[in-house]
């Protein structure tokens, strides 16, 4: 008899022990989706989804789907001639022209999409120079392939949509530092 209630004692510490351990984690949100087209995009396409894939493969409160038919995309995404450029109408809305003359010039595109897409994103261009800054974009060398964001950058976006912090539309442009160019 002493043993039934020792167990039975020992079953309801287990199991209120797992009831407070269960509620004492915080429940993950779920990611802010925002969808984009990359229809215009002409020979882009793959580069553009690519660049999407990177953010989604590091951001957790932030995915990037294509437009599903019928619904109005976040993002539109262009091909033209010019360099590449991002404006944003407010965090996680705008439009991205994937510039020929950066590809024709030897930058690398996928590293073009992911740093317009992190325009989007609310990340501002920071001309560091460093490769290892995908928001360097075109102050780093045309060498440099790197595609991704460093923690800090990562982290602004991850800060911005648990929050969804308010961003002011702006116009970035890739084009390579120049007297009053953006980048």
């Amino acid at each position: 008899m002493l043993l039934r209630r020792l167990a039975a004692a020992l079953i309801a510490v287990v199991a209120l022990a797992g009831v407070q351990v269960a509620g004492a984690s915080p429940a993950q949100a779920a990611p802010r989706v925002l969808y984009y087209d990359a229809s215009q995009a002409q020979e882009f396409i793959a580069v553009v989804n690519q660049g999407a894939q990177i953010w989604n493969s590091r951001a957790t409160n932030v995915r990037l789907e294509p437009v599903p038919a019928g619904r109005t995309p976040n993002i539109r995404v262009y091909a033209d001639n010019g360099w590449p450029r991002a404006q944003t109408t407010s965090l996680g809305n705008g439009r991205v022209w994937m510039g020929r003359q950066a590809v024709d010039q030897g930058y690398y595109p996928p590293r073009i999409a992911a740093h317009e897409l992190g325009h989007i994103l609310g990340l501002p261009d920071r001309r560091t120079g460093l490769c290892a800054d995908l928001m360097s974009g075109s102050s780093a060398p045309v060498s440099c392939t790197n595609s991704y964001p460093n923690a800090r950058e990562l982290a602004t976006v991850e800060a911005n949509f648990r929050s969804s912090a308010a961003v002011a539309p702006q116009t970035y442009v890739w084009q390579p530092a120049l007297a009053g160019a953006a980048g």
